[in-house]
């Protein structure tokens, strides 16, 4: 029978201390989410209806509903991400498996890492005068699509590089060795055992792109239009612009109606991780390493 000794007894009791230190933190980090998904459901919930989500703002945007804000995040985050995504894969790739490693390499790097610090002001001034002003494409979805994709880069490039690192070398070296190219190894082996791990920088961008404000607030949001657009090359409403617009610049709007914008948005990232996590989840219990 085994015997603890007084070495190993104060070891568990350190071992102890540590887990209950690191619970408490974790529940301090999930106590705010909590409190704050509870107080949009109780204050926003009465407001969410089939008509808040279907019906145009009415009377000022004092009453009515949501839907061309819903309707254009939509449009933003996915435009975005047809942007974003494949550009961000593809630069991974190259910097993964492609380039050397000498000094140009590690500039580009670091700048891709500081680019994902730059405050979301500044993106939105580059894109005004990147794509509203230079190019000419005006204050529109596809101005404001561009400018979040440029915001957001930086993460699906970082998850992707540090998702095609994780996969072993050896599976490399035997496709290698069984006469296949670079590019052939890529394709069929090392992008599908890193799809899980790239998803997860999908999931950061929906996230970050669905409640910016900022970006599109100079390049293709509007405070109201009465119509839904036709084209990437006019203006859309967007949920978190107009969150902030009935929260501080609307007078009169009914209580609930602030919280109500704000549930929809939240339940509407929360629904995208949720899938893509699902998607992850999937992918990952089919590896077989």
């Amino acid at each position: 029978m085994f015997t603890q000794t007084a070495h190993n007894v104060q070891n568990y009791k350190i071992e102890g201390r540590w887990r209950i230190l690191f619970l408490v933190m974790t529940a301090l980090l999930i106590l705010p989410v909590l409190i704050i998904l509870t107080l949009l459901i109780v204050r926003g919930g009465p407001a969410i209806s089939w008509e808040f989500l279907t019906a145009f703002p009415i009377k000022g945007m004092t009453a009515g509903g949501v839907f061309p804000a819903l309707l254009g995040t939509i449009y933003l985050v996915s435009l975005a991400l047809v942007f974003s995504v494949p550009l961000g894969i593809a630069a991974a790739i190259y910097l993964s498996e492609y380039a050397p490693d000498n000094v140009m390499t590690r500039i580009i790097n670091l700048a891709i890492i500081n680019l994902a610090g730059v405050p979301s002001i500044v993106h939105a001034l580059f894109g005004l005068g990147a794509f509203v002003i230079f190019m000419e494409f005006g204050t529109s979805i596809l101005a404001a699509s561009l400018t979040l994709a440029i915001m957001t880069l930086p993460v699906v490039i970082v998850a992707t590089k540090e998702s095609l690192q994780s996969v072993p070398q050896a599976f490399r070296e035997a496709c290698w060795s069984m006469g296949a190219t670079r590019w052939q190894t890529i394709r069929r082996i090392v992008l599908p055992n890193a799809v899980s791990g790239i998803l997860t920088g999908v999931i950061l961008e929906v996230s970050r792109t669905a409640g910016e404000t900022a970006p599109i607030m100079f390049t293709g949001a509007a405070f109201f239009l009465p119509f839904l657009p036709e084209s990437v090359f006019d203006q859309t409403m967007a949920l978190s612009l107009h969150l902030f617009v009935v929260a501080t610049q609307v007078p009169n709007v009914p209580h609930d109606l602030p919280y109500g914008v704000a549930l929809l948005l939240v339940a509407i990232v929360l629904l995208m991780n949720a899938l893509s996590i699902g998607f992850r989840v999937r992918l990952r219990n089919k590896k077989k390493w």
